[in-house]
């Protein structure tokens, strides 16, 4: 049976270095949820709490009602699936799957039509007699999956299950595991450092730094309303240019280094005051004009430097006449791509870029939803 995961004030120590300062969390029942972060955030090491591995120095974690803190991990119900898949390497495909099995009260039939089950749904049952050393690193992790899967666990945990692999193998098997937790339905806490992993497999991401939870919600959320301006650099590229925003009879304008001006409409009421802030735009959220009949504040005027074709897209690197370099993205063009010297002219798709306070670093957008708290903001300010 799937369960709902609650955590409250989740504080971990190692000696006088505190990971986790105070962690609060809920995960759906039957979710794929990611931990998301750079290396050294405290992913792990919030996943070892929930299992069980590491001890606990403060808060509650919960399954549905039922406080685990100071439960068994054999008794929790998880199952696990590791960085470096853990299969018994003197073990057959089939011995592998069986092996949770084998200390359940089970009869043979039940247990060979168990792990046939999970065999068949990760698709490794003609390697059912194969020993581990003849698998691809693939194959091998689809089999840490299944044996993890076919004990029926109330939660499944997965550690950087794909890190291992070669960038197509990658691709393949982040779909697989996104397909088969959904016919399963089992909670998932997922940790990666991998984005665009997470962002293709997750029903929910948190973005974690320093112990901190900075913004928790839906992959596209996230991407198109970041809560603060470490997690608009972290998830996807992101043009940071430096701005004054300015209010008059109620209505937004940001005013760049150069002197262009641009309207939002959509920033939150409560914080329409003047102030120094940051605006941040993707690539794509760039808009580019060629020539130079623009006027001068018409956008920011910039020199391509340099171009990398991809195919569908193009990606330009200009310098700006603020002393700013940004990225841009453009559909490649079938006559010609732009060569370095080229002058372009840059406009702003107010509707998409987000403008954060340049001393908090905190979103001042409306639609942000799930803004981290308190801890996160103190953090945010440090940074």
């Amino acid at each position: 049976m799937s369960v709902g995961i609650s955590i409250k004030h989740a504080v971990k120590r190692y000696g006088q270095n505190t990971v986790i300062p105070d962690l609060s969390l809920e995960i759906q029942n039957g979710k794929l949820f990611t931990l998301l972060g750079p290396s050294g955030c405290g992913k792990t090491t919030l996943l070892r709490m929930i299992a069980g591995f590491n001890s606990i120095e403060g808060g509650t974690f919960s399954f549905n009602d039922r406080i685990i803190n100071d439960m068994d991990p054999g008794k929790r119900n998880i199952g696990m699936v590791f960085q470096n898949y853990a299969i018994f390497p003197n073990m057959s495909v089939r011995k592998n799957v069986e092996f949770g099995l084998k200390h359940r009260s089970l009869s043979k039939e039940e247990i060979k039509q168990e792990t046939d089950r999970f065999l068949n749904l990760v698709h490794v049952d003609q390697y059912a007699d194969r020993m581990p050393d003849r698998l691809s690193g693939g194959q091998q992790q689809r089999v840490a999956l299944a044996r993890a899967l076919v004990i029926k666990p109330d939660v499944l945990l997965m550690d950087e299950p794909l890190s291992n692999l070669d960038a197509k193998l990658r691709v393949e098997m982040r779909t697989v595991i996104k397909n088969i937790q959904r016919d399963v339905g089992i909670t998932t806490v997922y940790v990666t450092h991998d984005q665009e992993e997470a962002m293709a497999i997750s029903d929910e991401i948190a973005i974690m730094k320093a112990g901190v939870i900075h913004h928790c919600g839906k992959p596209k959320d996230i991407y198109q309303r970041p809560a603060d301006l470490f997690v608009a650099t972290f998830i996807g590229k992101s043009n940071l240019l430096k701005a004054k925003l300015f209010v008059t009879n109620g209505r937004c304008r940001v005013e760049f280094l150069n002197g262009y001006e641009a309207e939002f409409s959509n920033i939150r009421k409560e914080e329409h005051r003047e102030r120094e802030a940051t605006v941040s735009a993707r690539p794509e959220e760039l808009l580019v004009h060629f020539g130079e009949s623009a006027q001068p504040k018409d956008g920011i005027r910039g020199i391509v430097s340099d171009s990398m074709f991809l195919g569908l897209n193009t990606h330009y690197f200009v310098d700006l006449e603020t002393g700013e370099k940004v990225e841009i993205i453009q559909e490649s063009r079938i006559d010609s791509i732009l060569p370095p010297g080229s002058p372009v002219l840059l406009t702003l798709n107010t509707m998409k870029a987000n403008v954060f306070d340049a001393d908090s670093t905190l979103s001042l957008m409306d639609g942000v939803e799930n803004v981290a708290g308190p801890a996160a903001s103190d953090q945010a300010g440090r940074n």
